[in-house]
């Protein structure tokens, strides 16, 4: 992971889950391949752009943290939702999924 300044917004996180939200959640990702990648730079302010607007237009979506120890792939999906205030639906050894759901309009 990078020590880079957290330079979003502070994003109001996503409601919590309840059981039977989280399980319809993993059944609808289920089919759904990752649309971003974390690499060896770790999160940085690039990948939380890329996560946000993938967010903004999917609602959930599959990441995949290619590198580092559990406890690193832990950290980093601490951070990235932190900073994009999305909920953790799931985390199954590199892929995690995440959802928040889509603004008002």
């Amino acid at each position: 992971m990078t020590d880079a300044p957290d330079r979003t917004p502070a994003a109001s996180p996503a409601p919590p889950l309840t059981t039977r939200e989280r399980a319809g959640l993993k059944a609808r990702a289920h089919a759904l391949e990752p649309v971003v990648r974390v690499g060896h730079a770790g999160v940085t302010d690039a990948l939380i752009g890329s996560i946000d607007r993938a967010l903004l237009a999917h609602e959930l979506i599959k990441v995949k943290i290619g590198e580092g120890e559990r406890e690193d792939r832990a950290e980093a999906t601490t951070a990235i939702c932190a900073r994009t205030g999305a909920a953790l639906v799931q985390s199954v050894g590199r892929v995690i999924v995440l959802w928040r759901p889509a603004p008002e309009a």
